[in-house]
């Protein structure tokens, strides 16, 4: 990507007034499915109302809250409430169950968690209490102060929807906005630097126990900047944002890539096909993101053809691996030419690599783009460290604005990802052409080893995607005495399709090489995925052990 500006060194709150004041009437968010609708200018107020109530409440820089909800118009807004005053806020996916929640409250020291009303099956006011009885129990607990046993930091419980006991409303937090002087604010707001942490997000657990990244406001300004650079965001741009707040896809690659650039953001409160499909038309989207699980559920909705997408032009498809059909028809039959994929990973806060809006076909699904500006990328060698040259495969490495401050309360896990030349060691396999462009080849932990012979399986994946009545595949290790590992195709097929495991080896023996055929084919209604669309391979991995074990592995 070509440097066409300089690298900024700003809060996100003073990036925020900076939009409201350019683009003061455009508007700046719309829900579908609530009354919220405000223009840049009243968004801004919007915030500030907030931000004055949360210092009135007695969070100042450096505290720590954690918000657990959907995609509401309250998470928005703390969202640059808490920038604005130097508050971190910690972010928890919305699929987490108590235990899950337990460990975040423990390990990021929060001071407050704000909570909707429910999580699709998940009761957020019954495990709070669950998880705290004494909130009920004892009279020495109130709003300001519930003394919660196992969470010594945790003073205050905020929801967004509905009035419980012992919890603040979140419309009780503009009133009390209202009794802090004009100078009390300013001055929180003059200590917010552009190099504090603002963010913790917890990774998704595709690969093992979550880890707090810390971000700062020079990590997601800057990341949304180049984003929305990339895409050529203007302020007459409306994208549509089914993709989750919690994490980095929906935060920085959509709400900071908008706000940088005034686009109008139109968030929907959890993703659904059909809630996707109406935002795009009647509200006349030009812009669309969301992971390659989203699109392929868009694509074979029943009333795809019902709809009009004839204003998009753009998005992007990441969080996970993109497959050349599905990038095909999403480019000719939701009319997003110049669809970008992006690369990234949380601890780079998260984008490193980005195709352009006018890339070929081919290079924007065999490749993840070029470096973002002011972003440094190498290949190494996993083994040695040694720098690779051109079209050499290898460990994909990040240095740059971009990277996290490091794991909250884990230096030895900064230390393991990060060295002492600062360099992010992604932990994924890709290599480099003569133009600069990458290609992500796997991921070293999901690498499978047959018999001494290395195989990516996402060259597999890509081969059985193209096979007539696979809807999607993953394809992970199984445990084999003799070669030590096989490769094993997990397979969502198509509604109404039949597939034979034998005709799927022998297409892809017609393919690749022959250790590169999938000794095993497992057929499953849905493959497991995050929130955010990763797949968890480590489930599948799991499940085809189990099955192993049992003798049960076709």
């Amino acid at each position: 990507m070509k440097e066409s500006r300089e690298s900024r060194n700003i809060t996100i709150g003073a990036m925020l007034e900076e939009t409201a004041k350019k683009y003061p009437t455009v508007q700046a968010v719309k829900y579908i499915e609530t009354e919220f609708n405000k223009t840049w200018k009243e968004f801004d107020e919007k915030v500030d109302r907030i931000a004055r109530g949360l210092l009135y409440m007695g969070f100042k820089k450096g505290d720590h809250v954690a918000v657990w909800a959907v995609n509401l118009p309250q998470w928005l807004t703390l969202l640059f409430a808490t920038a604005k005053i130097g508050v971190v806020i910690v972010t928890v996916n919305t699929n987490y169950k108590e235990k899950e929640l337990e460990y975040i409250l423990e390990h990021s020291d929060s001071k407050a968690l704000f909570i909707c009303d429910q999580l699709k099956d998940i009761d957020c006011e019954k495990t709070i209490y669950t998880l705290c009885p004494e909130i009920l129990e004892s009279d020495e607990c109130d709003k300001w102060n519930i003394n919660a046993k196992k969470f010594p930091k945790l003073r205050m419980l905020v929801s967004f929807d509905n009035h419980y006991e012992k919890m603040f409303h979140w419309n009780e937090i503009e009133a009390l906005g209202k009794l802090i002087p004009d100078w009390q604010y300013e001055n929180a707001k003059s200590k917010a630097e552009p190099d504090d942490v603002i963010n913790i997000q917890y990774t998704s657990g595709t690969t093992g126990f979550p880890k707090g990244v810390m971000l700062t406001h020079n990590n997601l300004v800057n990341n949304g900047q180049a984003i929305g650079d990339g895409m050529k965001f203007t302020e007459k741009d409306r994208l549509c944002i089914p993709v989750p707040f919690f994490h980095c896809f929906g935060l920085v690659l959509a709400v900071l890539a908008a706000t940088t650039h005034g686009t109008t953001m139109l968030p929907l409160l959890w993703y659904t096909p059909m809630k996707v499909m109406h935002t795009i038309e009647y509200e006349k989207c030009t812009a669309v993101h969301g992971v390659p699980t989203m699109f392929i559920g868009i694509l074979s909705h029943r009333d795809f053809d019902r709809y009009n997408y004839s204003t998009l032009r753009t998005g992007i498809m990441a969080g996970s691996l993109c497959p050349e059909k599905l990038m095909r028809d999403v480019i000719e039959k939701m009319n997003m030419t110049e669809i970008v994929s992006v690369y990234g990973l949380t601890e780079a806060s998260p984008g490193c690599t980005m195709t352009k809006y006018n890339d070929t076909f081919e290079r924007r699904v065999t490749t993840v783009g070029a470096a973002f500006p002011h972003v440094n990328i190498k290949i190494t060698d996993p083994e040695t460290g040694e720098e690779l040259g051109e079209n050499m495969p290898g460990e994909l490495c990040v240095k740059g604005y971009n990277v996290m401050k490091g794991y909250y309360n884990n230096p030895e896990g900064t230390k393991a990802v990060i060295d002492a030349g600062g360099w992010l060691h992604t932990g994924d396999l890709a290599e480099v052409d003569e133009t600069g462009y990458y290609k992500i080849t796997g991921r070293i932990k999901d690498m499978i080893i047959r018999g001494g012979e290395n195989i990516s399986p996402k060259e597999v994946e890509d081969i059985i995607r193209t096979y007539d009545g696979v809807k999607d595949v993953a394809v992970v290790a199984a445990p084999s005495e003799k070669y030590g590992e096989r490769v094993c195709a997990v397979i969502v097929p198509a509604d109404g399709a039949e597939l034979g495991r034998e005709e799927v080896k022998e297409y892809v023996a017609k393919n690749l090489a022959r250790h590169k055929v999938p000794s095993y084919v497992e057929f499953i209604k849905e493959l497991p995925l995050t929130a955010s669309g990763k797949i968890q391979k480590y489930i599948l991995r799991d499940m085809i052990k189990e099955k192993k074990a049992n003798n049960t592995l076709a």
